[in-house]
């Protein structure tokens, strides 16, 4: 299946919920592409394709991190595949050691994201992974931890973008990619 074709079938098996978590959002629902093995291959293999690019481009990252809880399972694909390790940043009181926190602001409230402080080695380069893209305000403060703990973003990768909610704004200062955009919020 062509590239263009592989964006049409996850498009197309995403689900949208209207007026979720609060009237007047789209919610894109990602959990239907996870658990379509032919969709789930196809979006980690986009990803892989993006890293190729990058590597091939700027050189070699040494670690994924992985954000709570969808980047989890993309982050972790990708890892198994590139023999890298990878990071969780989770939300407050989920992990068990030392831990960084930075709070930022949500489409539709505040949060933060934690992560350990002995989690990355100062100088390692780092891609952060996430499922959607939205404001930016969740990939933004996990870059901000891994250059927290001396680590260098080297992309922030996305499955799916929302372009409308303009968060490639917040994260201008990094190399941002995503496999596909739906428009609208």
């Amino acid at each position: 299946m062509r590239h263009a074709e592989q964006i049409e079938y996850l498009k197309k098996i995403t689900r949208s919920i209207r007026d979720y978590p609060k009237a007047g959002i789209i919610f894109r629902d990602l959990t239907t592409i996870f658990q379509d093995g032919k969709a789930f291959t196809m979006a980690v293999g986009l990803m892989q394709n993006s890293l190729d690019t990058q590597i091939a481009d700027q050189g070699s990252f040494d670690k994924f991190a992985g954000i709570e809880a969808r980047g989890f399972v993309l982050a972790g694909a990708l890892a198994a595949q590139t023999n890298k390790g990878v990071v969780l940043l989770r939300k407050p009181g989920k992990l068990p050691h030392e831990i960084l926190s930075v709070n930022y602001q949500l489409e539709y409230g505040e949060d933060a994201l934690e992560i350990h402080k002995d989690a990355l080695v100062p100088g390692e380069r780092v891609v952060v992974v996430d499922d959607l893209l939205a404001t930016g305000g969740t990939a933004e403060a996990a870059c901000q931890l891994v250059e927290l703990l001396g680590g260098i973003v080297s992309k922030v990768l996305f499955l799916v973008e929302l372009p409308d909610l303009h968060g490639r704004r917040k994260l201008s200062k990094y190399q941002v990619e995503a496999m596909f955009a739906f428009e609208g919020q």
